[in-house]
């Protein structure tokens, strides 16, 4: 059986505050993730066999790494299906850029493994195998916008404005690692409330970071800030800023270096898989 078009949107950090670091090596976080209409889209054929493959490949990503393989390797070890699957993802949303896209392919992995496998776990359960996998899966399993704390796995659901924004990937690769690894990386902001955000925004600590390692993202933010407020998302090298309307987007998408990647996109505080999984529940 072959099910189709299972969406993956990719997320904006819309803040990034660390506000300290854990014994265990993580850091504590304040953010709002917001999914945004720029979208990988995953095709999962439905196997008799108890076989995980993968007919899709990413460069330099080998396939027992693969973040889809490896949360349907995870869902299988969890309930114990005797279902297998072959996953194809149409990528769309950039690698590397802080945008989740990997996170994202692998909750619609989970969540959709769980309907189709006929597994019956409930998303809270879905989002602890996914926590597993990594700390922004469970924003994309649960599938609303949200106030994250922690390291990013306490999560209340909130509707930040669903604004047009300008996104710019600039070219090059960031890896989260380093990031937060940097001695220069401010671990200690206050905490802020959920109110203090919608009155008054926030900032991105790891922007500095970034932009003194990378000068492609320093760039872009200097270039895009000419025309609007413009933040770095997660610890990626993607940056957006928001506009009035999608025409003013569009003109300032027009001007920008050949280098660069450029997407006009729509905040959205719902994700489209929760619709999708609606659908295919209509079926049954």
């Amino acid at each position: 059986m072959l099910s189709t078009n299972w969406p993956a949107p990719a997320k904006l950090n819309l803040f990034l505050h660390i506000t300290g670091r854990r014994p265990d090596g993580y850091h504590s976080l304040q953010t709002v993730f917001q999914f945004i209409d720029l979208i990988d889209e995953l095709d999962l054929r439905i196997l008799d066999s108890d076989k995980v493959t993968r007919s899709s490949t990413l460069i330099d990503v080998a396939a027992e790494d693969d973040l889809v393989v490896r949360a349907a390797r995870s869902l299988k070890e969890h309930t114990g299906s005797k279902l297998g699957v072959d996953i194809s993802v149409n990528k769309i949303i950039p690698t590397g850029g802080g945008l989740g896209g990997g996170s994202s392919n692998a909750a619609t992995t989970l969540v959709a493994l769980n309907e189709l496998w006929q597994c019956g776990l409930s998303s809270n359960e879905l989002a602890a195998i996914g926590l597993s996998l990594g700390a922004d899966v469970p924003i994309f399993v649960h599938g609303y916008a949200a106030w994250a704390e922690g390291v990013g796995e306490e999560l209340t659901a909130i509707e930040p404005e669903e604004c047009i924004y300008l996104l710019i990937h600039p070219g090059c690769s960031v890896a989260t690692a380093s990031v937060f690894n940097a001695e220069d990386l401010t671990r200690n902001t206050p905490p802020i409330t959920i109110r203090d955000f919608l009155d008054r925004g926030g900032r991105n600590d790891c922007e500095s970071v970034v932009q003194k390692h990378y000068k492609e993202v320093a760039n872009a933010l200097e270039w895009l800030g000419q025309f609007a407020p413009a933040k770095l998302t997660g610890t990626g090298a993607c940056l957006f800023a928001p506009f009035s309307d999608s025409h003013a987007a569009i003109q300032v998408k027009e001007q920008l270096p050949e280098t660069w990647q450029g997407y006009v996109v729509k905040g959205m505080n719902k994700s489209p898989l929760l619709e999708r999984l609606a659908t295919e529940r209509q079926r049954i």
